[in-house]
């Protein structure tokens, strides 16, 4: 009974990782997305109500990168054990990124001769760490991770392939989507017409992206082609990407419309739908090619601690979450 409660306890633990990778790909995805739109603004004040969109929200977004960290390293510490050390080096530009994007929020506010080092400092960041975790989820699907008695056993640019900087590349657009989309729904006038343009420039950018994943990993991994092609799972898996397609005719269709919240929801289903694919591709493995859920799972008693102290302060930074979002809902300022 114990082994049968632990094994469920590992799927749990499983869909909360990508639970929190989602909600941290999509948070902090319009957040990086208005730092890789910065530079194009059309005028000086536009930059201002870009960050005044973001001022209230946007520094608890990196929450949930600490929390799948914490997650992946409590209740699965063998896939922890071989991952960190294989995208060491992403992950350290990604947080100097993060880092960069952080200080130079803070000092452009104060203005001066500087301002538009540090406008150049928001910008970079947020490109270097979106093209960072594009390029580790490229990676992590497309290249087999070396391992050789449950470590690491690769190099440290081995996550630098072709398929890995489209997906950064990807990625980038991706999270502009995401930015322009929140552009549009957060604000009004001319800064709004910057969000709609943008957002019609990079979907189609992203959907190219999207089809280029969804062509390169079967071909190039046998067991995705596998998965998805063969009965009954080709049945399962069919309403993703039929759900992604329609997302991304709503973004495209919700553009000209009177909503101006629906291109945003429209694109966070479109970033849902494409996630949901990527994990349908290699369930229930967390190394893919290497290990499974189960074999990297702690001890039953570390994965229930695990379980409480989750239940305990997850609801606490929804409901942090939940009330910012609510407490600044609708338009800031007026271009």
């Amino acid at each position: 009974m114990i082994q049968f409660f632990s094994l469920d306890l590992s799927v749990f633990f499983a869909v909360a990782v990508a639970f929190v990778i989602a909600l941290y790909v999509i948070l902090d995805g319009f957040d990086l997305g208005i730092g890789i739109l910065f530079p194009l603004a059309p005028r000086p004040a536009d930059r201002d109500l870009m960050i005044e969109t973001l001022a209230p929200i946007w520094d608890g977004n990196e929450t949930w990168l600490v929390l799948g960290g914490m997650v992946l390293l409590t209740a699965f510490p063998a896939a922890f054990a071989i991952l960190i050390p294989a995208y060491y080096v992403p992950l350290a530009f990604m947080l100097f990124g993060l880092v960069l994007r952080g200080i130079s929020f803070a000092f452009r506010a104060q203005g001066g001769a500087l301002q538009l080092a540090w406008t150049s400092a928001f910008a970079g960041g947020s490109i270097l760490a979106a093209f960072c975790q594009g390029a580790i989820l490229g990676s992590f699907i497309g290249t087999p991770i070396k391992v050789a008695d449950g470590h690491f056993a690769g190099g440290p640019f081995d996550w630098i392939t072709p398929f890995s900087v489209a997906t950064g590349l990807g990625l980038i657009a991706g999270h502009a989507l995401l930015g322009a989309c929140w552009l549009v729904w957060k604000v009004d006038g001319t800064l709004q017409a910057f969000g709609r343009k943008s957002a019609l420039a990079t979907l189609v950018i992203t959907g190219g992206a999207i089809a280029l994943v969804s062509v390169w990993t079967p071909l190039s991994v046998p067991q995705i082609a596998e998965r998805w092609f063969t009965v009954p799972h080709f049945v399962a898996l069919a309403p993703l990407p039929l759900i992604a397609a329609a997302a991304w005719i709503g973004v495209l269709r919700a553009l000209s419309g009177p909503h101006d919240w629906l291109p945003f929801l429209c694109a966070i289903v479109l970033f849902l739908a494409s996630l949901g694919g990527l994990g349908a591709s290699i369930w229930p493995q967390i190394v893919p090619g290497v290990m499974d859920i189960w074999a990297a799972a702690s001890e039953h008693q570390t994965q229930m601690t695990s379980l409480f102290a989750l239940a305990g302060f997850v609801p606490v930074i929804l409901a942090y979450v939940g009330f910012s979002y609510w407490t600044f809902r609708g338009k800031v300022g007026v271009s």
